[in-house]
């Protein structure tokens, strides 16, 4: 009897075992704050200019699937920063450029904070930037870009005032339209019209540790002008890159190129201590008869030999000790988003949750189905485990 007892486990340790294997599966299953772990170096853009995305729940899974642990969006939504708590994921929330006059009210500045941004981050939401307007240069807003530095000054106040100051940063992104010369990189230089503001800008971005966040499309440069801009050269494909005459620095890309001029520009008026990040780029998968390279094939090799360069660490040839920071755009087709056909191709995914070309990025968004009512049956199982459990150890 006692070398059978060996043999074969008594039906009270057997339960135990089969309550407590049950009970780690439905955990794993049921657990909604999975931190990600090894996850990439990128950055996703998530816009929601649509009307058939997946719920922010669903949209959290899919992220975490991927291992994207950065994300960038245009506003605060409560629904996406609540599906994101206890991910780990970094957020970078934005201010529209509509409500940035508003802003230069400290009263306001505050009320803002208050309602988007504290009490996301007393349940745990990692928000590390606000992005006050976006692309306020682009266009002619005089009122907008009037307001745009009096109006980041507010926000990084009401932060202090609300003891937040150091934990979040302050900053604004940028149209490469900005730059008045962009090449060679280190005759970058900012358009004339723009210096005025941005002489104070950076003065801020310095004393307040925030980086600057530029906005850059190669696709631009290649659709523009298909015949004197090499397509390897803007989708990091091999090539002999172009030397700059001053430094003697080789680029094998447009984008780093791009990233240097940039960093020429912010020397230029004074400044070697702010950062450049890339809060934006991407490659269109479709387009307008006239917007010629946005395929599924050009729209894959730069993403994915973007992705490659970010996990190396790679720097630019002006920086090659700091990695480049970057992120995509976008997360989604968005099919509401106006202007040419590439506005709405730019995504990594379909709403279904479907690759729009292979760069190795095969998530998991999870089923309609896979709602509130399914997790709340799967907590009664979970419960029932736990009292099998129980009455296993009695």
């Amino acid at each position: 009897m006692a070398a059978a007892s060996a043999r074969a486990p008594s039906r009270a340790a057997s339960s135990v075992g089969t309550a407590a294997g049950v009970l780690l599966a439905l955990a794993v299953l049921l657990t909604e704050q999975v931190i990600v772990a090894d996850s990439l170096s990128i950055g996703v853009n998530y816009g929601q200019i649509a009307d058939n995305l997946p719920a922010p729940g669903r949209v959290s899974t899919l992220l975490r699937s991927i291992k994207i642990s950065k994300v960038k969006l245009y506003d605060a939504d409560p629904h996406v920063l609540r599906a994101f708590l206890g991910t780990g994921v970094e957020f970078v929330i934005g201010i529209g450029n509509e409500h940035v006059p508003a802003m230069v009210s400290s009263t306001a500045a505050q009320a803002w904070l208050q309602q988007h941004v504290v009490p996301h981050l007393r349940a745990g939401a990692r928000i590390t930037c606000i992005t006050v307007g976006n692309e306020a240069f682009k266009g002619n807003d005089t009122a907008l870009q009037a307001s745009l530095l009096p109006a980041m000054h507010s926000v990084h106040q009401a932060l202090g005032t609300l003891g937040l100051q150091g934990r979040v940063n302050v900053t604004t992104a940028h149209s490469l339209d900005i730059m008045g010369v962009s090449y060679p990189p280190s005759a970058g230089a900012f358009a004339p019209g723009a210096v005025a503001h941005l002489q104070p800008f950076l003065k801020f971005l310095s004393a307040t540790r925030a980086p600057f966040l530029i906005n850059c499309y190669p696709f631009f440069a290649y659709k523009d002008d298909p015949a004197r801009v090499p397509l390897d050269y803007v989708l990091f494909q091999p090539n002999a890159g172009v030397t700059d005459p001053s430094t003697g620095l080789n680029y094998d890309n447009m984008l780093y190129a791009q990233v240097d001029a940039v960093y020429s520009a912010i020397k230029a008026l004074g400044h070697t201590d702010v950062d450049v990040k890339v809060s934006e780029t991407g490659w269109p998968s479709r387009g307008d008869p006239d917007e010629v390279g946005a395929t599924p094939q050009h729209a894959g090799t730069y993403i994915g030999n973007l992705l490659r360069r970010i996990e190396m660490k790679q720097g630019t040839p002006l920086r090659p000790a700091v990695p480049i920071d970057v992120y995509v755009f976008a997360l989604f087709n968005e099919n509401l988003k106006p202007g040419p056909a590439s506005e709405r191709n730019y995504g990594l995914f379909y709403p279904d949750g479907t690759p729009v070309y292979n760069v190795g990025l095969r998530g998991y968004l999870p089923p309609m189905a896979d709602s509130q009512g399914a997790r709340q049956a799967v907590h009664v199982i979970l419960l029932i485990a736990m009292a099998t459990v129980a009455f296993a150890l009695s």
